[in-house]
C-alpha cells in the first residue's frame, strides 16, 4: 500500500523535473552557432580574410589589413594597422539581399583599440555589380544602398545612416542622410552597431543593444533631403515688385530737430567741483628706478647703448591718493544729446517680407515605402588616421531576434571583460578617489546630452568643447557644474519662462536665473581648485619610495617621465578676481 502511494508521488516530481527543464530550455538564449542558419550572412573572421574577402587595387588604398586578435581576446577580427591610409575591402554575397520586403537587420561590431580622432569605421553596404562597379576596383565611388557605422573627424561625430534612392521622377540617385544621428562611444571598448529596417518604413538605430534613434524613412523630419519632395517649391520666374516696401518701420517724415538740441556738445567735460585729494604727492613720480637693479657684466655701452635700470612702481604712492601731477577728471556732459534722428514710426507702407509664391513641384512624387536597392556585396572604404581599428562578427538577418542573439553571444562576453580591466585600471590610476571614473561618467553623458535634438545647431560647438575638456580632466566638475546651471536655466524658462515671480515673499525665476548666471565663475574656480587638490593628494599618495640610484637607474629614468607628464597634465593656476 505505501509502494502504490510512492507512485504518484515519484510521478508527480518527475513531470516538475520535466516542466523546469523544458521551461529552461525554451527561455534561454541560443547561441550565435546554432542561429547561424537563421542569419543571411554572418562574417565573424575566425578564418583567415585572405581569398574570401577581395582587397581593392587602387593606388590610393595602400592600407594593410590583418588578421588579427582583439586585444586581451582570443576572438579574431579585421584589422585597420597603419596610420593615415586609406583602405578598402569588399566581400560578395552569395545572393543579393532585398531591402523591400520584411525586417532586414544589419550588425557589426568595431573595436577603437587607439581611439579615433579624424577617421572612419562603417560598412557601406553595395549594390549589384551591374551598377558598375568591380570588386578590385572597390572606392568611394562605388555605388552603395546603405552606408552604416561611426565617423568621427573634427566636429563629425556620428554613427552615419546614409541610403542612396533612385528618384522617380529625375532617374538621379540622391543620398539622403539621417538627421541627429547618435554620437560614437569615446572609450576603446568592443561596440556593436545595429540598424533595423522595418516593413513598415521605421528605422531604429542601436549602440549596444540600446535603441539611440529611431526614426521613419518618409518624414522630412528624420532624413535631410527628404526622401519625398515637398508638394510646392517657389516661383523662380517670380520677382519682387519695384514698389514693394519691406520696411516694418521708417522715420517720421513730419519729425523736426529742436531749436535746442545741440550735436556738437562734447560727451565728457571736465569735472570743475574736483579738489585735489589731500596728501597727493606731486612731486613724486608713479614709476622709479629699481634700486636693486644692476647693470650686467656683459653690458656694452657702445653696442647696446647707455644702460638704464628697469622701472618699478613708486613705493611711496601705494599708501598715497596719488603721485605726479593732479589733473581734473572726466564727467559726463549733461547737455550731450549726440547725433539727432528724426522717431520712428509704423510704415504706412509695409507690406511685408516678400517670398514667391508656391507652384506645384515637378519633382513631386508619392511613394508608400522607400524603393532600395539590392545588397549584393559588403564593403569597408575608410580613410582613418588611426591604426587599430577592429571590424568583427558582420551580420545580415532578418529577425532582430537573430541580432539580438549574437550580441548576447559574441559581443557582450567580450565587452564584459574589457568593462572591468578599464574600470579596474581607472581604479589603480586613481587610488580611491575615483575621480578618473567620475571624469568619464561625465563626458558619456556631455556627449548624451550634446545629442539632444533641440541642440542640434550647436552640436559641433559642444563636441568642440567637450573634446576640449577630456584633454583637460581637471575642468571636469567644473564642466558639469556649468552645464547643470545651464539647463537648470533652460528647463525654468521653458516651463516658467515669462510668468510672475514663483513667490512674491521668497524670490523671483529671473532672480534665481541671475543668481545662477552671477555664481557661475565662482563655482567653477572653486571646484577646479577642489579638483587641483584631490589629483595632487592621489599623485603624493601613489609616488613610491627612491631607490639607490646605483641599482635603479633606469626606474628612476621612468619616473622623471612620468613626472614630467603628470606636471604637464597638472591644472594651471587661475588669476584670482576681484570681487
Amino acid at each position: 500500500m505505501g509502494e502504490r502511494k510512492g507512485i504518484p508521488i515519484a510521478l508527480g516530481l518527475l513531470a516538475m523535473l520535466l516542466f523546469f527543464i523544458a521551461s529552461s530550455s525554451s527561455s534561454h538564449l541560443v547561441r550565435a552557432s546554432d542561429d547561424a542558419d537563421d542569419a543571411i550572412f554572418y562574417e565573424s573572421f575566425d578564418e583567415d580574410f585572405d581569398g574570401r574577402w577581395i582587397v581593392s587595387d587602387k593606388e590610393d588604398y595602400n592600407g594593410v589589413w590583418k588578421h588579427a586578435k582583439s586585444d586581451g581576446h582570443d576572438d579574431y577580427g579585421l584589422l585597420v594597422s597603419e596610420q593615415a591610409r586609406k583602405y578598402a575591402i569588399v566581400k560578395k554575397l552569395d545572393e543579393p539581399v532585398s531591402l523591400k520586403d520584411g525586417t532586414v537587420v544589419l550588425q557589426f561590431e568595431t573595436r577603437l583599440q587607439n581611439g579615433l580622432e579624424c577617421g572612419g569605421a562603417y560598412i557601406k553596404y553595395l549594390r549589384p555589380q551591374e551598377s558598375g562597379w568591380k570588386p578590385k576596383e572597390f572606392d568611394n565611388e562605388s555605388p552603395y544602398s546603405i552606408m552604416f557605422g561611426p565617423d568621427k573627424c573634427g566636429a563629425t561625430n556620428k554613427v552615419h545612416f546614409i541610403f542612396k534612392h533612385k528618384n522617380p521622377k529625375s532617374g538621379e540617385y540622391v543620398e539622403h542622410h539621417l538627421k541627429y544621428p547618435p554620437s560614437v562611444p569615446s572609450d576603446k571598448l568592443t561596440h556593436v552597431y545595429t540598424a533595423i529596417l522595418k516593413p513598415d518604413n521605421e528605422l531604429q538605430i542601436l549602440i549596444d543593444g540600446e535603441e539611440k534613434k529611431k526614426a521613419n524613412f518618409l518624414s522630412s523630419e528624420d532624413f535631410e533631403p527628404p526622401l519625398i519632395p515637398s508638394k510646392t517649391i517657389p516661383d523662380p520666374d517670380d520677382k519682387k515688385p519695384e514698389d514693394w516696401d519691406e520696411r516694418a518701420k521708417i522715420p517720421d517724415p513730419s519729425a523736426v530737430k529742436p531749436d535746442d538740441w545741440d550735436e556738437d556738445a562734447p560727451m565728457e567735460i571736465l569735472d570743475e567741483e574736483a579738489e585735489k585729494p589731500e596728501g597727493w604727492l606731486d612731486d613724486e613720480p608713479e614709476e622709479i628706478d629699481d634700486p636693486e637693479a644692476t647693470k650686467p657684466e656683459d653690458w656694452d655701452d657702445e653696442e647696446d647703448g647707455e644702460w638704464e635700470a628697469p622701472k618699478i612702481e613708486n613705493p611711496k604712492c601705494e599708501a598715497a591718493p596719488g603721485c605726479g601731477e593732479w589733473k581734473r577728471p572726466m564727467k559726463r556732459n549733461p547737455a550731450y544729446k549726440g547725433k539727432w534722428s528724426a522717431p520712428y514710426i509704423d510704415n504706412p507702407n509695409y507690406k511685408g517680407i516678400w517670398k514667391p509664391r508656391e507652384i506645384p513641384n515637378p519633382e513631386y512624387f508619392e511613394l508608400e515605402k522607400p524603393d532600395f536597392e539590392p545588397i549584393a556585396a559588403l564593403g569597408i572604404e575608410i580613410w582613418t588616421m588611426q591604426d587599430g581599428i577592429l571590424f568583427d562578427n558582420i551580420l545580415i538577418a532578418n529577425d532582430d531576434k537573430v541580432a539580438e542573439s549574437y550580441r548576447e553571444t559574441t559581443w557582450k562576453p567580450k565587452f564584459t571583460i574589457e568593462k572591468e580591466k578599464q574600470k579596474a585600471e581607472d581604479e589603480a590610476a586613481t587610488g580611491s578617489d575615483g575621480i578618473a571614473g567620475f571624469q568619464k561618467k561625465v563626458f558619456d553623458l556631455l556627449y548624451k546630452i550634446a545629442d539632444i535634438p533641440f541642440l542640434s545647431d550647436h552640436k559641433s560647438k559642444i563636441y568642440d568643447l567637450i573634446e576640449k575638456a577630456e584633454k583637460q580632466p581637471n575642468l571636469t566638475i567644473g564642466i558639469l557644474v556649468a552645464v547643470v546651471v545651464v539647463f537648470v536655466s533652460i528647463f525654468f524658462r521653458l516651463i516658467f519662462g515669462g510668468k510672475k515671480p514663483v513667490s512674491s515673499d521668497f524670490f523671483s525665476l529671473r532672480s534665481f536665473i541671475v543668481f545662477l548666471s552671477w555664481n557661475y565663475y565662482s563655482v567653477l574656480f572653486y571646484l577646479n581648485l577642489i579638483t587641483k587638490s584631490l589629483l595632487v593628494q592621489a599623485k603624493v599618495e601613489k609616488k613610491p619610495e627612491r631607490t639607490e640610484a646605483s641599482n635603479n637607474q633606469g626606474g628612476a629614468e621612468n619616473e622623471e617621465n612620468k613626472e614630467k607628464e603628470e606636471a604637464s597634465n597638472a591644472p594651471r593656476r587661475r588669476p584670482r578676481r576681484e570681487d
